[in-house]
């Protein structure tokens, strides 16, 4: 079901188409990465031949509609991203970055694409200090230039298209550059991200423009938005490709206005734009019961982080413990602190920084499962020391992450897989807008310090590195053949959404929608985060008594998910967002 929230023509159009660090607090741990939108309760969607879930109905009926016409996974993902770019514009789109999954079909190959954004190559590592050396506010560093990186979404989707496309270009575009031109109605989901955000966005004129009304008021739900820019870009992208936007007019115009703006500009050059490159790395996979958990590996510490989850959670009998037990809880609160601390410590861009190879050693997470004694909480967590062959002191990671993000899920009637995450950091991004789209503030992601207490920290500013994400896009095989695709955005509770979710359904057998439905317990750092207004506060008393301080908040994931079911597809979409389900 649609989110009852969402305006009567997206409930008619849906409607249709369903019968067819260890530090003790981080800066930002109480900034939500977008307002939380409501919870609809939703029910799972089965077909026969493919099957497409995202954020927004407009995009899943975008790539419905190619993978109806017979084009690939891929087309589809170039069809959805880019309507996800206008209907959705608080979460991703064209001056972003994206990690994606893939599964091969003909080769049965598993396999994954790096379009993280980049760092300037004239940034430095004291970009986000003030003239005292002191980390800047998280916001002084996000609005404005500053915190621009080098877009990798657009060379993601036209690369993917070249490679694995069957439709041309130009036509997985249209839809998107049609409702641009024409209009959408404002989602509620937009509206409140607006209201909540409005101060920030007013600080730049042509900002300010587009997202409130001519009285200067934030857009309302319903409001008929219409993006003549974004139309106009997507049209030069469709006669000219990508180049257009790394070495031609978009990216020109890009630079120049991270550039220009006066409170707060930034470093990226069109050099930067030519010189960046997409890439294909081997996917990380972690065993988990009969299952392997395969996903994306540095920059994003998601598959790594998740793998070591599941990995500790394994020495315990969470089946018998079952869901409704606070002790289950505590080991996999207790297990995703052990996986942050080593997360904190190791994980970064391993282009630039060297890392442990030992993280996902069974040996190793079997002894970081002997450190939680269950029924009782960890009273202190360090990182590990992993098997590392030449290793290198780190100090612990002071980075700040916020994605405002969004993941999607396809199959296509080969059996090719795409599951993609795709973000432009903070709720709005950088506020900064070129040429219908807004700029991410991914530079951000990286630590606001370069060292701590004399050692190097491993997600530190370097010129051209990608910062760490907490994105995790997963496929998960069992038998070497797929079982299933997921993934989410919130931040870096990323990684506490998509492992409890596998937990859900890989050990409590849940079906696909329920183990989304579920409440949502999240530990990182020490505080156990309980979902507001569900059926997780009942756990608040006893994981006190077990030693543990908690928070009652809103926890506002987005996840998306498709299981192969005995030949057939079953989707499921989060019920706290707008997004849908859809296949024939």
């Amino acid at each position: 079901m649609l989110q009852k929230t969402v305006k009567k023509s997206v409930l008619l159009v849906a409607s249709a188409l369903l019968s067819m660090n260890l530090q003790a607090a981080q800066t930002t741990d109480a900034i939500d990465p977008e307002a939380a939108s409501g919870f609809t309760a939703k029910s799972s969607v089965i077909a026969n031949n493919y099957m497409v879930a995202a954020a927004n109905p407009h995009a899943v009926k975008a790539g419905y509609d190619v993978l109806k016409a017979g084009g690939s996974a891929m087309d589809a993902m170039v069809a959805v991203q880019a309507m996800l770019g206008l209907v959705e514009p608080q979460s991703s789109g064209l001056g972003g970055g994206a990690f994606l999954v893939y599964y091969d079909a003909a080769s049965k190959k598993l396999t994954t694409f790096d379009g993280r954004e980049t760092a300037p190559m004239s940034a430095t590592p004291e970009l986000f200090q003030d003239e005292n050396g002191k980390p800047l506010k998280f916001y002084d560093a996000v609005v404005g230039g500053r915190s621009v990186g080098t877009p990798g979404t657009v060379k993601l989707m036209a690369e993917m298209h070249a490679r694995y496309g069957t439709q041309t270009w130009a036509s997985l575009l249209e839809p998107a550059r049609a409702m641009a031109e024409d209009g959408f109605e404002v989602s509620a989901r937009l509206a409140g991200a607006i209201e909540k955000d409005q101060k920030r966005l007013s600080r730049y004129p042509d900002t300010k423009a587009y997202f409130f009304d001519a009285d200067g008021n934030p857009l309302k739900e319903g409001y008929q938005l219409k993006n003549p820019e974004y139309a106009e870009t997507l049209s030069v992208l469709a006669r000219e490709g990508a180049a257009a936007f790394y070495e031609g007019r978009i990216g020109r115009d890009i630079v120049n206005k991270v550039s220009s703006i006066q409170d707060n500009p930034g470093l990226l050059t069109r050099q930067d734009l030519s010189n960046y490159r997409i890439k294909e790395r081997p996917a990380t996979c972690a065993p988990y019961r009969q299952y392997d958990i395969c996903g994306m590996g540095p920059p994003s510490s998601g598959a790594l982080t998740v793998g070591q989850i599941l990995g500790i959670s394994s020495h315990f009998d969470l089946k018998a413990m079952g869901p409704d037990s606070a002790e289950a809880w505590q080991v996999i609160g207790d297990a995703s602190r052990l996986a942050f601390a080593d997360r904190g410590r190791y994980m970064a861009d391993s282009d630039f920084v060297p890392m442990p190879e030992g993280l996902l050693d069974a040996d190793y997470l079997k002894n970081r499962a002997k450190l939680i004694t269950p029924g009782k909480a960890l009273e202190e967590v360090s990182a590990g020391e992993p098997r590392w062959e030449k290793a290198v002191a780190m100090a612990d990671d002071e980075s700040i992450e916020l994605p405002s993000t969004t993941h999607l899920v396809i199959v296509d009637k080969d059996g090719n897989i795409v599951s993609m995450t795709s973000t432009i950091e903070n709720g709005f991004g950088s506020r900064v807008m070129s040429n219908g789209f807004l700029l991410n503030n991914e530079l951000t992601d990286f630590s606001f310090s370069a060292y701590k207490d004399g050692y190097p920290i491993a997600n530190r500013l370097e010129p051209g590195k990608r910062p760490r994400s907490s994105m995790a896009p997963t496929i998960v095989m069992k038998n070497d053949q797929p079982y299933m695709a997921v993934g989410s955005p919130g931040g870096s509770r990323i990684i506490g959404y998509v492992a409890s979710t596998l937990i859900a359904h890989l050990d409590w057998g849940m079906p696909v929608q329920k183990a989304i439905n579920q409440p949502h317990l999240i530990n990182r750092f020490g505080t156990y985060d309980l979902e507001q207004g569900t059926d997780a506060e009942k756990f608040k008393a006893p994981l006190e008594k077990m030693g543990f301080k908690v928070n009652i908040r809103d926890l506002n994931s987005g996840l998306h998910a498709i299981h192969f079911k005995d030949g057939k597809l079953e989707g499921g979409a989060d019920p706290r967002r707008e997004g849908i389900a859809m296949g024939d």
